[in-house]
């Protein structure tokens, strides 16, 4: 099943109010558009967020990989954004999204937020 794509308009000035770390990057929350899941967080540059605006379809920037990268051209998970935000400070991203296939994880989880505190997961016991 094809999702509708949803490009939003974007000014320079938008673009250059984003309030970028020391390398380039800003913290992007991924949010589900029908029950506010919060699916992942993964980092954008500039050229990653005006994609990202422009396709209507999640593109981040893979900071192990030094290049960008669509979410779901490999797994077929992909997202296609809805709604896009940035926070009061201006150096985070929100997004709400149409979740497509499985789920946002790499584990195959709907959400890379499965492991709760005090359920005895650790980094040891993946």
């Amino acid at each position: 099943m094809a999702m509708e794509v949803t490009p939003i308009a974007v000014t320079d000035e938008e673009l250059d109010s984003v309030r970028w770390d020391d390398a380039g990057l800003a913290l992007a929350v991924v949010q589900d558009a029908a029950d506010r899941q919060v699916l992942m967080v993964a980092w954008m540059n500039r050229e990653s967020l005006q994609k990202t605006l422009a396709e209507g379809r999640m593109v981040f920037w893979s900071r192990s990989r030094n290049e960008l990268w669509r979410k779901g051209d490999t797994s077929g998970d992909r997202q296609w954004v809805r709604e896009a935000f940035y926070d009061c400070d201006f150096d985070a991203l929100l997004f709400l999204v149409d979740q497509e296939g499985k789920g946002a994880c790499h584990t195959g989880e709907r959400s890379c937020f499965f492991r709760a505190f005090g359920s005895g997961a650790t980094l040891g016991s993946q």
